[in-house]
């Protein structure tokens, strides 16, 4: 009995969302937490829709950037057993939504109910901004970070601040109290 729960333990899957404001440091702390714990992240969608889109995009894309989202979430998770790392998730459209277009699709916000992660880093936009023709908005990041900080109010969350190096210290101290 105590093989099966130690192994059932063993087995569970922690899924960690990299989220923060743009320009944040998401997808290097996604990549490197990846390769120090051995296993996977998952890519954000949204940049790979964009860049196939032939024209900007518009609310209505956003349904369609969360599904995907999901739905390559859901691809990488049976690819790895124990930990993985998702830069952004759904909380991420949810609040880009709200904030540039004051409303959210319902099916976004239900999913986002649904599908939450088992821990969050949340990356403070404490680093120098980096032009990219998807950023928007160089200027919001901290009324963006302070949105960030109420959504995730009452979740599992470490923020991380800082260098690269500081921040990769802190989410790692963080993620190694979660592990077996």
């Amino acid at each position: 009995m105590l093989n099966t729960v130690l192994e059932t333990y063993l087995s569970m899957q922690i899924k960690i969302t990299i989220t923060g404001p743009e320009s944040s440091g998401k997808t290097t702390l996604s990549r490197t937490l990846a390769e120090k714990f051995n296993t996977l992240w998952v890519p954000e969608y949204a940049r790979d829709y964009i860049n196939q889109l032939h024209r900007p995009y518009e609310e209505s894309d956003l349904l369609e950037i969360a599904r995907g989202q999901l739905a390559r979430e859901d691809e990488y998770a049976q690819q790895t057993r124990q930990i993985y790392f998702c830069d952004t998730s759904l909380e991420v459209i949810k609040i880009w939504s709200e904030f540039k277009f004051k409303r959210c699709h319902p099916w976004i916000l239900e999913q986002h109910q649904k599908r939450k992660a088992d821990f969050y880093l949340l990356c403070a936009p404490d680093l120098p901004w980096e032009d990219d023709p998807q950023r928007e908005n160089p200027d919001d990041r901290e009324e963006l970070f302070e949105i960030y900080q109420q959504e995730l109010s009452g979740e599992p969350v470490q923020e991380v601040w800082g260098g690269e190096g500081k921040r990769l210290q802190a989410a790692e101290e963080a993620i190694r109290v979660l592990l077996p």
